[in-house]
């Protein structure tokens, strides 16, 4: 019971343990039945009509319950446990432990059952210990509280039963009560004439018997003799279970045709044994005890023949259990099934042994078809191989398979294909699908399906050579089997491994596969072209050539390189933005400033509708997740994702949202395109070039989980993938006339009382995430139990429960307060950022005392670029507080040369983000970035994590010599 209460504890999250401890404290479980260590119990929900069942297997130490949940476990198992516990503790020592039970459930439903003319009569009794009442009237009615009534314990059974029975009783008739029988079957408490009974929907099946009958084969048709009693017409009783009677045309509603015999001579014997008897046993369980049939085989084993079929990266198999190869026969659960002319002797235990095996190793049953996809196909293509592995004839007969490879233009056809020989007919040429055969590899199988039957042997020396290649240009190619534009570089590679001359149409992109060299000279707008720096002018004729061709990419300029620009000026056709909300009024002005002769269109606020007239049509990531089906149903020439961290993580709503985009042309623009996870590409990449980095988990295998353990060869291998269609370029490498700037870490000492603060929060905290670490909790839930760490760093009323004077300065206000009045002073403008606008609200009223006038960004402001041009002007405010969510992207803020972050982050991308708002093109004066940082405090070891980070968005993006990965043992580095 520990072991088992153990297992469940480390399966169960806190809402589940929790939701559970509560269902056994209010007593809502109830012991129904124990076999050995096999105890069931049902459990009572307020909100549900019937219980849920939960079975506890103490021996294995598994669990089941009926309810739809899909977790590991669910708070009706833990409530059950818990409950079960407390009963066993509760009991005498060395008795067998008691079950619990509730007062929340009521009493169980019995049904008594009595012959009537044409049929039966049933009466519901309710049965609470020695009470007995009688149900008079709808058991649904009573149970929903529509009518009076006792507290009932009700199942399922129950409930469907009472929607055949009639509430005013009554004879039930056969046909009815056949309906019944399927229904009680799982019903507690049925009694036949006063006694106890079960219900079956199994139908009691008469047996036909060959035998033989002096020179004669006699076939008779006789009673079960597990027969005790005809119930009523259909309905036969066998010992104490109720069943249908089977083939009551043939035998009889009441089984009164019966006995049935007939003589069958020596020359009706085929008949008998080709026809007779394959018929009957349709309907009946047909036993053969004589050996003079001459069409009966004999010492024939049972064997399993899978029928396995692909499509795409589905399998499809249906195993069939079979007697003889050809198939004689087949099992069809408990009938033999003719398939020629000879019927097999059965060999029930073979059969037995051979269905356990199936269900122990592949997890099938005979008769039973199963479908799989993706990776459950590959995994089920793995066991399939093992499975005929272990059959020696199955191995030895399977074909030899080859691999050719026919690639015409962007067109490319695979196929697998191997001679057969058999005895007398020659040889054949047999194929096994593509898809198939590449799935078979990748799990490590030895041998994979052949179209029409059989088994081939995996090529397997061939496709280790070829096989990654060739899996990547199978999943992205269409239903023609050409090939996308961007998967063009790894078909030629696929080509040079095989020596054979590249496709044709890699010349077309030869310009984006030697650097950029030789991009033509795009036609670009006036109004732009004459702005343009010479590096702008290469992304200007990158982008037109992508967008030539079709094939999506990611402008990676630093920030502040004017990525927005350089997109404005490639703009043609039918065009969607999509980009932050707090930078949509940016996008407005900078198209009527470069393109004015644009039709431009805003798709925001709630009365929002789509121009069709409109050229370009500007709109909002929350829009996008809110309106995704709207915006699907245009096709757009070009959409650009400003911003495009904003789709970073691929399984939220907002990524979905842009994977349904239908558009000739798709860009991300974004500085920072990797931020924490290499995920993050992935998903941007996906965006653009659907299927160049293959799918997540394949991502995840080939490049992510490596280049995150330290492997260089990985990491140069991905930026060999993405090169023609990243472009990224640092401001120290093409903007060298932007004036320098300065990054100084600004230390403050805490003072007493926020010292001893800190280190009590410091204690609880590093024990919450030992805690969350040991429960195998990810690195980012730790993370989240460092906030109030962080927050005491900053202010101590940021803490819940502090008591911390809000109007008190902190020590690390103060140092703001007095950098930001020299800085005003000498003629500064300066922005200052926080992540949290809790912060904001404590830092203004001390500018208000200063006399510092200010403004503020955040969330909340309804009229972004009001605020931007009034920071802007040279009258006004020198200092804007800005949320790093709301402030730290897209605007730009070059009035100020001043920045101060008030709390480092984890991510350094979003600090560099905030930066970067003044420090971009169009600033003319040096800037200050300083970091205000607490000594001796867990803001220390973030700028340590801070270095980590930018390692790994160098080392897919740049040309860092070392990828570093992020460990546990670095979180915990956070608290020592």
């Amino acid at each position: 019971m520990e072991q088992l209460k153990t297992a469940a504890r480390a399966a169960a999250n806190e809402r589940t343990w929790s939701q559970g401890v509560g269902l056994a404290r209010d007593r809502r479980v109830r012991g129904t039945a124990q076999r050995g260590d096999e105890i069931e119990l049902e459990v009572r929900v307020p909100t549900r009509a019937t219980a849920f069942e939960v079975i506890l297997d103490l021996e294995h130490q598994e669990w089941q319950c009926d309810c739809p949940g899909r977790e590991a476990i669910c708070s009706h198992v833990v409530g059950a446990l818990l409950s079960l516990a407390v009963a066993a503790a509760d009991g005498e020592a060395g008795a067998p432990a008691p079950l619990p039970t509730s007062p929340h459930v009521g009493g169980d439903v019995r049904y008594c059952i009595e012959p009537a003319g044409g049929g039966v009569t049933i009466e519901r009794q309710i049965v609470r210990g020695d009470v007995v009442q009688r149900l008079t009237g709808s058991l649904i009615a009573v149970v929903t509280g529509r009518t009076a009534g006792p507290k009932i314990a009700a199942t399922e059974a129950d409930l469907t039963a009472d929607k055949l029975l009639s509430a005013r009783g009554g004879t039930v008739d056969s046909d009815k009560f056949e309906r019944l029988l399927a229904v009680l079957a799982s019903a507690k408490d049925v009694r036949w004439k006063g006694q106890p009974v079960t219900c079956s929907a199994e139908p009691l099946v008469a047996r036909a018997i060959a035998r033989d009958h002096g020179p004669d084969i006699l076939l008779e048709i006789a009673r079960p003799p597990e027969l005790t009693e005809i119930v009523t017409v259909g309905v036969a009783r066998v010992g104490t279970t109720l069943q249908p009677i089977a083939a009551r045309d043939l035998v009889g509603a009441r089984l009164e045709h019966l006995p049935m015999k007939h003589l069958y001579g020596h020359s009706q014997w085929p008949v008998l044994a080709a026809q007779v008897l394959p018929k009957l046993s349709k309907q009946l369980a047909v036993e053969v005890w004589t050996k003079r049939l001459p069409t009966l085989t004999r010492g024939e084993a049972p064997r399993i023949e899978l029928q396995v079929t692909h499509e795409g990266d589905a399998i499809s198999v249906l195993p069939v259990l079979v007697y003889g190869d050809p198939p004689l026969a087949r099992v069809d659960g408990d009938r033999l099934v003719q398939l020629g002319n000879a019927i097999p002797v059965r060999d029930r235990d073979a059969e037995r042994t051979l269905m356990w095996r199936l269900r122990d190793e592949l997890n099938l049953a005979p008769g039973r078809r199963v479908d799989a996809r993706g990776a459950e196909a590959m995994a089920l293509s793995g066991k399939l191989s093992a499975w005929m592995r272990k059959d020696s004839k199955a191995a030895s007969a399977s074909v030899e398979l080859t691999g050719t490879i026919d690639i015409d233009g962007t067109t490319l056809d695979l196929t697998f294909s191997g001679r057969e020989r058999k005895p007398g007919a020659g040889e054949t040429t047999r194929q096994a699908a593509a898809d198939a055969v590449v799935r078979a590899w990748q799990v490590g199988a030895e041998l994979v399906p052949l179209l029409g039957g059989g088994w081939g042997r995996v090529p397997r020396a061939w496709l280790d050579k070829h096989g990654a290649r060739i899996a990547d240009l199978l999943a992205i190619r269409d239903p023609d089997h050409k090939v996308p534009m961007h998967a063009l570089p790894e078909l030629a590679a696929l080509c040079q491994d095989l020596d054979r001359p590249p496709p044709a149409e890699l010349e077309r992109l030869r310009p984006l596969l030697a650097s950029f060299d030789g991009l033509p000279t795009p036609v670009v707008p006036p109004h732009v072209a004459v702005l343009l720096r010479p590096y702008q002018q290469l992304g200007v004729a990158w982008l037109s050539f992508c967008r030539d061709l079709g094939l999506g990419c990611v402008l990676a300029d630093d920030m502040g390189l004017g990525k927005t620009v350089q997109a404005i000026a490639t703009m043609k056709g039918k065009v969607l933005v999509i980009c932050p909300t707090s930078v949509r009024f940016n996008w407005e002005r900078e198209l009527a400033r470069f393109r004015p002769e644009l039709r431009v269109a805003t798709y925001h606020g709630s009365k929002r509708k789509l121009d069709a007239k409109a050229e370009v049509t500007v709109t909002t990531y929350p829009i996008l997740r809110n309106d995704a089906a709207a915006l699907a149903e245009t096709p757009w020439d070009a959409v650009f994702f400003d911003e495009s961290q904003a789709i970073k993580n691929p399984d939220s709503q907002v990524a979905q949202a842009a994977y349904g985009l239908r558009a000739k042309w798709r860009v991300t623009l974004s500085g920072t395109p990797v931020e924490n996870r290499l995920d993050e590409l992935w998903s941007q990449l996906h965006v653009t070039n659907p299927g160049l980095l293959g799918g997540r988990a394949d991502f995840r295998d080939r490049w992510s989980d490596r280049i995150g353990a330290g492997d260089n060869t990985a990491a140069a291998q991905l930026r060999a993938r993405i090169r023609p269609f990243v472009l990224r370029r640092l401001k120290r490498e093409v903007a060298p006339e932007l004036p320098p700037r300065t990054d100084a870490v600004m230390y403050v000492e805490l003072d007493e009382q926020e010292r001893v603060l800190y280190q009590a929060i410091h204690a609880a905290t590093q024990r919450e995430v030992m805690t969350v670490l040991a429960a195998g909790g990810g690195v980012m839930a730790a993370l989240e139990a460092l906030l109030r760490l962080r927050q005491a760093s900053c202010h101590g009323a940021l803490v819940p429960g502090s008591g911390v004077d809000r109007a008190v300065a902190s020590s690390k206000l103060g140092r703001l307060l007095e950098a930001v009045s020299e800085a005003v002073s000498e003629g500064h403008k300066a922005l200052v950022f926080s992540q949290w606008t809790s912060l904001l609200d404590l830092i203004e009223p001390h500018l208000r005392s200063a006399g510092i006038d200010f403004a503020r960004l955040d969330g909340s402001t309804v009229d972004r670029g009001a605020v931007v041009e009034r920071f802007q002007d040279a009258a006004g405010p020198p200092i804007l507080l800005a949320s790093l969510k709301a402030g730290g992207t897209g605007l730009n803020l070059t009035a100020a040369d001043h920045v101060f972050l008030c709390d480092p982050w984890w991510n350094p991308a979003a600090e560099d983000q905030a930066a970067d708002r003044a420090h971009r093109i169009g600033q003319d004066k040096p800037v200050m970035v300083y970091r205000l940082v607490a000594r001796e405090t867990v803001e220390e070891r973030i700028l340590l994590l801070q270095d980590k980070k930018r390692a790994l968005a160098e080392v897919a993006l740049g040309e860092a010599g070392a990828a570093a990965a992020l460990t546990r043992d670095d979180l915990m580095a956070l608290l020592a």
